[in-house]
């Protein structure tokens, strides 16, 4: 347990390139392992209950996309800002970056931004809905980027079933 600590606190012994602010504040957190850990577990239940919210409001005549999008939204900017408990700002977004990631957190970070554009500036409902799902399916490919050959057994089963 304490290695895992050790791992999802950037405490590994790897090297750090210094510099910037967000590694500034990975060095200055002084939360302990709890206080972590239930930050994790608050940002990630809120971001779920705002996105399992976000569907029973889609439904409500009139206004009920825009409520849709901009808590779906919400709620998977908080269950992405999560992890950033565990392992600080900075290891968090090198691991976005991370080449295998790269594609999966661009689609997933453009469609957040084109969700609320639809939304709100557009007006598209059609395309707000679009967004979403597209949100949901890069954000699931970014989630599997993080278990050892995941893409790969999805990919298969896709494969057969086509």
């Amino acid at each position: 347990m304490d290695k895992l600590k050790q791992v999802l606190s950037g405490q590994d012994g790897g090297s750090s390139d210094g510099g910037g602010i967000l590694e500034t504040a990975n060095q200055a957190s002084s939360l302990s392992w709890g206080t972590r850990m239930k930050g994790f577990l608050i940002c990630f239940i809120l971001g779920a209950l705002c996105s399992i919210l976000a569907t029973c409001l889609l439904w409500l005549p009139g206004f009920g996309l825009p409520v849709f999008a901009v808590l779906y939204t919400f709620g998977n900017i908080c269950a992405l800002a999560s992890t950033m408990f565990l392992i600080g700002p900075l290891r968090q977004l090198k691991n976005m970056c991370a080449k295998v990631r790269a594609l999966a957190t661009t689609v997933m970070l453009v469609c957040l931004v084109l969700t609320l554009c639809a939304a709100f500036w557009w007006k598209n409902n059609g395309l707000a809905l679009l967004f979403c799902v597209l949100q949901f399916l890069a954000f699931t490919w970014y989630g599997l980027s993080y278990i050892p050959f995941a893409r790969d057994a999805v990919l298969k089963l896709f494969s057969l079933c086509i």
